[in-house]
């Protein structure tokens, strides 16, 4: 391994150090894909109420640090602030006004865990997931009731 020369400290000045996959940073609100333990868009974070998904894996994994998205509004954050402080899960607001992620929560280690399935299905898609069962027809109830 080689001493870093002078042109390597001046590139670290003006760029910043190196990182891998810093698009993927950029978008996981500073931290990696496979670090991940589950995800939450901006829109389902300003939903109301909280998700049981988020809930749980606060309990399971203590460890493990909450980001939450700072270009959002406090209001939406507060609730899963107040969440994590409830399991002691420590937590940071990450802020980069120059780039735009669709992403608003992320539990995540410091290291792999390789998680498979890391987002969160909506609300209102697991609500129509739930309706979707077969309808009875009215003749069919009715019989039912009758005998």
């Amino acid at each position: 391994m080689s001493k870093p020369t002078i042109d390597d400290y001046l590139e670290n000045g003006i760029y910043g150090q190196k990182q891998t996959k810093p698009d993927e940073r950029r978008k996981f609100l500073g931290t990696l894909r496979e670090r991940i333990v589950i995800a939450l868009t901006q829109s389902q974070v300003r939903e109301k109420g909280i998700y049981k998904e988020v809930q749980d894996q606060l309990k399971k994994h203590p460890d493990a640090k909450l980001l939450l998205n700072g270009n959002m509004s406090y209001t939406f954050l507060s609730k899963y602030i107040k969440l994590a402080d409830t399991y002691h899960v420590s937590f940071s607001m990450v802020t980069n006004k120059e780039i735009e992620t669709d992403i608003g929560l992320v539990l995540a280690y410091d290291h792999a865990i390789d998680q498979e399935e890391i987002y969160v299905k909506k609300k209102s898609e697991k609500v129509m997931e739930a309706k979707s069962k077969p309808k009875k027809s009215l003749f069919s109830s009715i019989k039912k009731k009758l005998f």
